[in-house]
């Protein structure tokens, strides 16, 4: 029988496990996410004596480890199960206006200008959304969640962000929760006819649908709603779709993160031409959307935005001009 793992449970779940004694959830609690113990040793005797003995504390492990040119690394993480997921992490900084200097195994990043760091972290083992533009979607859904932890590490809920392709019941759930993230809503199309075409989900929710979910999202003064949006050459990339994108959040306190699609084996997309992706950003910044366009991080390891498949099986990576 496979050992039933502790890590990423929840507060609630812990509870049942230890046969909902709530005073030995919280101790089980604080075992795992804040002393992050590696077995269930260190635990106090009775505490153990709750846990069954088919209960192990089942850290994932990292399986592989990937270096990009840019200092990005990504990680293929395998879970308890046997499955894996794969987490990003960033840095950034003054490093940040990469030269082409290839930074792998230079030290310390602070040390070469990087201030702080950005880490993308897998919510699900593949995906079932199928956004045509993604390499991740060719794995499908095979787990359709995993438990996220990050309360009690050291990071406010102010400086996480929620990527969503749009799924308006979750929208509004969120937007009721009293301790929140950022949200970022995975737009990628200036109507529902070319998101239909770019991103199935949109035959079950409209954009109107999910920006009127987003309109209920309680925003401070200094509150955004994060728009992301993958340009796809001849697709979605021409001024009238910029002005599309305009009129969509004209009601919305929004900022929008252009990202020109990084290329993946067996995706017939394009990249837009960079005079496109300059004037796309030029008239939405021109009309008062604040806008930034993203740089590609990653690219020649498979961790740029949608290039995510889990590559153990493809040891060999691929660089990608």
């Amino acid at each position: 029988m496979q050992a039933e793992p502790l890590f990423g449970q929840n507060q609630d779940e812990l509870t049942s496990t230890v046969g909902g004694d709530t005073r030995r959830a919280r101790q089980l609690w604080r075992a795992l996410y804040r002393d992050r113990i590696a077995t269930l040793d260190p635990l106090a005797t009775r505490l153990r004596a709750l846990l069954t003995a088919e209960t192990e504390v089942g850290l994932p492990t990292i399986a592989q480890t990937a270096v990009s040119v840019d200092g990005t690394e990504r990680y293929l993480i395998r879970l308890a199960d046997g499955e894996t997921i794969e987490t990003v992490w960033m840095p950034e900084g003054e490093a940040d206006g990469f030269d082409g200097r290839d930074l792998r195994n230079r030290g310390r990043l602070a040390d070469q200008g990087y201030q702080r760091a950005t880490i993308c972290i897998s919510s699900q083992v593949g995906c079932a959304v199928n956004c045509q533009f993604c390499l991740t979607a060719k794995l499908g859904v095979v787990m359709k969640a995993i438990g996220l932890i990050v309360q009690g590490i050291g990071i406010p809920a102010s400086r996480i962000t929620v990527s969503t392709s749009g799924i308006e019941p979750a929208i509004r759930r969120f937007a009721a929760e009293t301790i929140r993230p950022n949200l970022a809503l995975s737009l990628n199309a200036p109507n529902d006819a070319i998101r239909e075409q770019v991103m199935p989900i949109n035959r079950k929710w409209k954009i109107a649908e999910l920006l009127e979910a987003v309109k209920t999202i309680p925003l401070g003064k200094r509150g955004w709603i994060n728009v992301e949006y993958v340009l796809l050459g001849g697709i979605n990339d021409q001024p009238e779709h910029a002005l599309q994108v305009l009129e969509l959040l004209r009601d919305i306190q929004a900022k929008v993160n252009l990202i020109v699609w990084n290329p993946g084996p067996e995706i017939a997309y394009r990249q837009p031409e960079p005079a496109d992706v300059t004037r796309f950003h030029r008239i939405l910044v021109d009309n008062g959307m604040p806008t930034f366009t993203r740089r590609p991080r990653g690219r020649d390891i498979y961790a740029a935005c949608g290039q995510l498949k889990r590559t153990l099986e493809e040891p060999e990576l691929v660089a990608l001009s």
